[in-house]
């Protein structure tokens, strides 16, 4: 709690700034890293595929950090130290990916370590962040904010990739670790400098008073409308993760596009990301009407205009060339974008039910379901698309059984938001109510 006004919109750039930080340091290990396993070390792909889904599973310890934040003075601590260890993985991660053209097994020990690293530093930065930017952000900017935040985190993966990418050529394992370095201490120094201050003073900031984990946990999970929440993130972010390692295979199996061209696919659909990031921010914060509410709208619109987008592409691997596949995938990346970025607003609407003191672990719950999520999802659209294409013996039929199951996910995810859109205006207080609670 504290006695400063809300942020202004300097403000929650500020912080948008450690959220580019933060990606750009992820992007080393999900990206850069996994690039450099499979073709400079010839290494299987499923090595860093399993070390991204560990860190994902890492992750689930999110609400004992955002409990962490809640019991203390300060989030901004929690936030510098969450960067410092995150760094320390990315580092560790880069300077044993070096190494792995001698004895596998100690340097396989020094991976899992630094993908461990890289877990609990995403987990503690990022959940005390959005529990910051959720207790500091007004009501009516909280979609623009969310939006502005999630966009700047975006555009920080996609400088400090291209940026990274120009300086390794030409690649020696020594270029890579100064590269991985300078990455990391370029985005500590940004985290540092935007957090600087934007607490307020020691005075400023009143001591919260935390109930136990356990307890807290308990108490949170209770709340029928926080628990809800955190099923839609799981199943929401489960079939907005299910395309992203089957997307550009799809494009090359069923529409025989070149590498080239089917990674410039992918840019379209981010591109589609970007715009329905952008419109959720503009129009979440000019329409009238309460915040959350708003968000609500656009939560089921994305989630639906997802499923319409997913089941085009199933139609269009029966259809196979001659489908406009650009524009296809243009739509599923604009419809993710609205989606995602609502949640993500909706997130720093319902962090604060039941009184202030709570953000931070219920922040760290849905960063925890939507980290399972994007740790299952993946894995699970891949290996389905393998075992369908081993059966059918065929790929186009594959790829249109997975496409239509996503479809139906986020079908289940719209229903969900219905839901929630009910429980909020019954309960629009946003106060627990304790006869529902559950053991």
């Amino acid at each position: 709690m504290t006695t400063q006004a809300p942020l202004s919109w300097p403000g929650i750039a500020r912080l948008g700034l450690v959220q580019s930080a933060l990606g750009a340091i992820v992007m080393l290990a999900s990206s850069l890293l996994n690039r450099i396993m499979v073709v400079e070390y010839a290494m299987a792909a499923a090595l860093p595929a399993g070390l991204v889904a560990f860190h994902y599973g890492v992750q689930l310890s999110r609400p004992k950090w955002g409990h962490g934040s809640d019991a203390g003075w300060r989030r901004t601590p929690w936030i510098i130290g969450g960067m410092a260890v995150l760094g320390g993985g990315g580092i560790l991660a880069t300077f044993a990916t070096t190494l792995l053209a001698g004895p596998f097994w100690p340097v396989f020990a020094a991976l899992v370590l630094a993908y461990a690293m890289i877990g609990i530093g995403v987990g503690a930065a990022g959940t005390s962040l959005l529990a910051l930017l959720a207790t500091r952000t007004a009501e009516a900017r909280r979609p623009a904010a969310a939006s502005l935040t999630w966009i700047m985190m975006i555009v920080g993966i996609v400088i400090s990739a291209g940026t990274a990418g120009a300086l390794l050529d030409p690649f020696s394992p020594q270029r890579l670790i100064a590269v991985a370095a300078g990455v990391v201490a370029v985005a500590f120094c940004i985290t540092c400098i935007a957090v600087w201050g934007i607490e307020g003073a020691p005075q400023d900031v009143e001591k919260r008073e935390a109930a136990p984990f356990g307890e807290a946990l308990k108490g949170i999970w209770s709340d029928r409308l926080t628990r809800l929440f955190s099923i839609f993130v799981f199943f929401s972010m489960l079939a907005y993760s299910m395309q992203d390692l089957i997307l550009e295979p799809f494009a090359g199996l069923v529409f025989g596009m070149t590498p080239g061209q089917s990674t410039s696919l992918s840019g379209v659909q981010h591109q589609g990301v970007l715009a329905g990031m952008i419109l959720v921010g503009v129009g979440g914060h000019a329409f009238g009407g309460r915040a959350g509410m708003k968000l609500k709208r656009w939560i089921v619109a994305g989630c639906f205009a997802s499923a319409v987008a997913l089941a085009s592409l199933a139609l269009a691997a029966r259809a196979g060339p001659g489908w406009p596949l650009a524009i296809n995938v243009a739509l599923l990346g604009f419809a993710n974008g609205m989606f995602a970025v609502a949640a993500i607003g909706s997130m720093l609407e319902l962090a604060g039910r039941g009184g202030p003191g709570h953000e931070g672990i219920r922040m760290g719950l849905w960063g925890a379901s939507q980290a399972a999520a994007f740790g299952i999802g993946g894995f699970a659209g891949a290996f389905a698309v393998d075992r369908l294409r081993a059966t059918l013996r065929a790929d186009a039929p594959a790829f249109e059984l997975v496409f239509a199951a996503e479809a139906v996910l986020f079908l289940l995810a719209a229903i969900i938001a219905f839901r929630l859109n009910d429980r909020m205006e019954s309960n629009p207080a946003g106060r627990p109510n304790l006869e529902e609670a559950v053991a």
